[in-house]
């Protein structure tokens, strides 16, 4: 496989496990280690930090390294705007474009969620929680807002300020609320839609910011 084509691998891999917050913000990402976990060679994974580290997702450490990139209280603020515009967007262009099969699609990640949180299986939670955002956008059919979408790096929100570890305990509440807005979606009901993923939203905003 071409270096280019291992670099991509490598960077669709890191980018992935950042912003679902399975790589949280103060990690160091080791070139050696991800080489071996990604069953590429070390100039694959260098360019792949230096692409992320031009996306402003990780830096360069003052003594070397990369390292995920530390969020503040405004970065959180600006997330939830950001994803406010864009996702309440998506659903005003969803609401009169969706299918059957996209309602399908966005049901079966929700029962995704719903199995990998009875497993215990946190890291494959949080990416059926990514898939059901971004599936969102894809609903709308509109492939610049997509662009902007994943242009701007939107990560999740399940991180407190301050800790070293993934956090999300509010399960229940994100699959009702992910539930809730699909609901509105089938039942063409945007204002339910849109208050479901305000709310959910604004939560998730709440919660990264409480710090113990």
């Amino acid at each position: 496989m071409k270096v280019d084509s291992l670099a991509n691998k490598a960077y669709i891999e890191i980018r992935r496990k950042i912003l679902s917050n399975q790589l949280v913000a103060g990690t160091r990402l080791k070139e050696d280690l991800w080489a071996k976990k990604l069953d590429v060679n070390r100039m694959a994974v260098r360019e792949a930090l230096t692409r992320l580290q031009g996306e402003q997702l990780v830096v360069f450490g003052e003594k070397g390294g990369y390292f995920v990139k530390s969020i503040t209280a405004d970065d959180i603020r600006e997330i939830r705007e950001i994803r406010e515009i864009l996702e309440l967007s998506a659903l005003r262009l969803a609401i009169q474009k969706i299918d059957d099969q996209q309602l399908t699609k966005l049901e079966e990640i929700c029962n995704d969620f719903t199995s990998m949180v009875a497993r215990g299986y946190l890291s494959g939670a949080l990416e059926a929680d990514v898939k059901f955002h971004e599936t969102l956008i894809d609903c709308a059919g509109n492939s610049k807002l997509m662009d902007i979408y994943q242009i701007s790096n939107i990560p999740l929100f399940h991180q407190k300020i301050g800790k070293t570890q993934i956090h999300m305990n509010d399960y229940e509440l994100t699959d009702q609320e992910h539930r809730q807005i699909l609901k509105g979606l089938k039942d063409k009901n945007l204002p339910l839609a849109q208050e479901a993923l305000t709310k959910h939203l604004l939560r998730g905003e709440t919660a990264s910011l409480e710090i113990e």
